[in-house]
């Protein structure tokens, strides 16, 4: 496939959060690619919306530092993927989730166990 236009990693908008890089398309959507593609050597983004292409052209060394999404750090110090999220309670107040097992005794249920939030 042909490439629609070079452009500089300078000249597109970078979302820090998402870690992607986007460039307005011809199309009305806009090229995306991943900070973590680029360090991969990828230099094309592409338009989810047509056929068009761009390359980009950068320098691995100027790219900003990329993080690791903290599921894929392979820590598994948590038991539950719950435990500890952050929840917005009924008053609208942040606060963190803390899961809990207690044993309860409900033979009419036949349940030795209840996780409680």
């Amino acid at each position: 496939m042909s490439i629609y236009e070079e452009v500089e990693i300078e000249d597109l908008d970078y979302d820090p959060h998402t870690q992607i890089y986007t460039y307005p398309c011809p199309c009305g959507d806009k090229f995306t690619i991943s900070l973590e593609a680029l360090y991969d050597g990828e230099d094309i983004a592409t338009c989810p919306s047509c056929t068009l292409r761009i390359e980009i052209i950068y320098d691995e060394e100027n790219l900003p530092p990329l993080r690791k999404d903290d599921d894929d750090d392979g820590d598994d110090d948590e038991e539950d993927g719950d435990e500890g999220k952050e929840e917005v309670n009924e008053e609208g107040e942040r606060g963190e989730t803390k899961e809990e097992e207690i044993d309860v005794d409900l033979p009419t249920v036949g349940m030795k166990s209840l996780a409680v939030r």
